[in-house]
C-alpha cells in the first residue's frame, strides 16, 4: 500500500503528548517523518522523561499509525527526551546513602492486602539470587517486619563508623532490617504526629550503618500520605511498586497509589503493580483455581495505566503461616511459593534495571510554601 508523509502526520495529529495541550504535530514534537515502502521513520521530542510516558507515547504513535494508514506498516519510534530546566526553590536535598544502589518503595493504596509480606518475601528472594539486601520498615504505626522476621527481641546494636556512633541494623536470613518495632514494646502503641515519625524515619536511614547494598526495600504504609512524602523528601527512590489484591476496593486505592508517584511534582518512576491473593487453589485440587477476590483485576489496572504486572502471589494459607513464625514462604524450597516470588523478584530486578538504563537519576523531592500551604516539587 502507498501512503505519504502527510498521511502520516495526518494520523500522529490525532494524539496529544503526556504533558502537553497541543497535538504532537502542533506542539513541535515530531521533528521528522520519513516513508519508504512500507517503512515509517518517526523523529520525536517529549518533555516528560517519565518511563510511562515513553511507552505510553510510542504505542500510540504505532497504534495510531496502524489504523489510520496501514495496518502492516514497519514503525520505528526515534524518541528524544527533552526535559525542561528545574527551578531551584527550598531545595531540601535527598542525600543518596553512599553504598546503597536501588531504593525501592513497597506501597499499596490500603491495609490489608498483604503489602509487608510480600515485602519480607521479596528481600528474601533477592537475597537467595546473591544480591545484598536491606528492608527499612517505615510503617511507623503498624511494624510487622520484626515478627515477619523472627526478630522480635533483638535490638540494634551501636557501632562506631568514621569516627561516628550508627545503628547497626538487625540482620536474619541474610536481610538487614531497621524498624520502628525494635524500639518499642510489643503491646506499646507508637502515638505520634507526623514530625515525630519524619525525625524517627530519617534516623533510621541515615544514622544506620546500612554497608553495601543491591537494594533497600522501603515497606512504606498503607494509603498516600505525610510519611510518604517525608520518605520521598529523605532519599532519591530509584522506584516504586504498588501491591494489591483483585477487588475493586482495593483497586481503586491501588490506582490512587501509583497516581501519586506519578504525580509531576513527585516523579518517581512506577516499577509496576503486583497482584496478591490473586487466586486460591487448595491441596487436595492443585488443578483448580477459585479467584475468591476476583479475577485479574490487576492485571487489569495495570494495562489502563500502562504499567507493568510484575506478578501474582496465589492465595496460600501457608504464607500467613510462614510470616506468623517468621520464616518468609519464599524460603520454601521447591514450592509453587517459592517459584511465585523467584519470578516476581525477576520481574521487579529486570524493571530495575530497565529503569537505570532508561531515565535519569530519581531526585528527592523539594518543599515549598504558597500561600501559607506547602506543596511538594522536584
Amino acid at each position: 500500500m502507498k501512503f505519504t508523509k502527510q498521511d502520516i502526520l495526518k494520523a500522529l495529529e490525532t494524539i496529544t503528548v503526556p504533558g502537553e495541550g497541543q497535538n504532537m504535530v502542533e506542539s513541535g514534537a515530531v521533528k521528522n517523518v520519513v516513508t519508504f515502502a512500507d517503512e515509517v521513520i518517526v523523529d520525536i521530542t517529549i518533555t516528560n522523561p517519565a518511563l510511562q510516558a515513553r511507552k505510553k507515547t510510542e504505542v500510540e504513535i504505532l497504534k495510531a499509525i496502524h489504523e489510520k494508514v496501514y495496518n502492516k506498516a514497519q514503525v520505528k519510534v526515534n524518541m528524544t527526551v527533552n526535559a525542561p530546566a528545574k527551578t531551584e526553590t527550598n531545595q531540601i536535598k535527598g542525600n543518596k546513602i553512599p553504598g546503597i544502589q536501588n531504593i525501592v518503595a513497597v506501597a499499596s493504596g490500603k491495609g490489608g492486602v498483604g503489602k509487608s509480606t510480600v515485602t519480607a518475601n521479596l528481600a528474601v528472594s533477592l537475597s537467595k539470587m546473591g544480591f545484598k539486601v536491606g528492608v527499612l520498615d517505615a510503617d511507623i504505626y503498624g511494624p510487622s517486619m520484626p515478627i515477619m522476621f523472627d526478630v522480635e527481641m533483638e535490638k540494634p546494636l551501636s557501632v562506631t563508623v568514621d569516627g561516628k556512633s550508627k545503628m547497626k541494623p538487625v540482620e536474619s536470613y541474610g536481610v538487614k532490617i531497621l524498624s520502628i518495632g525494635f524500639f518499642t514494646k510489643p503491646d506499646q502503641a507508637v502515638v505520634w504526629r507526623g514530625p515525630m515519625a519524619s525525625k524517627a524515619l530519617n534516623q533510621m536511614i541515615f544514622d544506620a550503618a546500612w554497608g553495601t547494598l543491591d537494594f533497600l526495600l522501603i515497606d512504606l504504609p498503607p494509603g498516600t500520605g505525610d510519611i510518604h512524602l517525608s520518605i520521598m523528601q529523605s532519599l532519591p527512590i530509584t522506584g516504586a511498586v504498588v501491591v494489591s489484591t483483585p477487588q475493586n476496593v482495593a483497586l481503586a486505592d491501588a490506582k490512587k497509589g501509583v497516581a501519586m508517584f506519578q504525580q509531576e511534582s513527585i516523579n518517581v518512576p512506577v516499577l509496576g503493580i503486583i497482584e496478591n491473593m490473586a487466586y486460591f487453589t487448595p491441596d487436595e485440587l492443585p488443578n483448580n483455581k477459585y479467584y475468591i477476590f476476583g479475577k485479574e483485576g490487576a492485571k487489569h489496572l495495570a494495562e489502563d495505566l500502562n504499567v507493568p504486572l510484575l506478578g501474582e502471589i496465589p492465595l496460600v494459607q501457608s504464607i500467613r503461616e510462614a510470616g506468623d513464625i517468621g520464616r518468609p514462604a519464599a524460603l520454601q524450597t521447591g514450592t509453587t511459593l517459592e517459584k511465585a516470588f523467584e519470578k516476581l523478584t525477576q520481574n521487579i530486578v529486570q524493571e530495575v534495571v530497565n529503569r537505570n538504563t532508561d531515565l535519569p537519576p530519581t531526585e528527592a523531592i523539594k518543599i515549598t510554601t504558597m500561600a501559607g500551604c506547602s506543596a511538594v516539587k522536584k
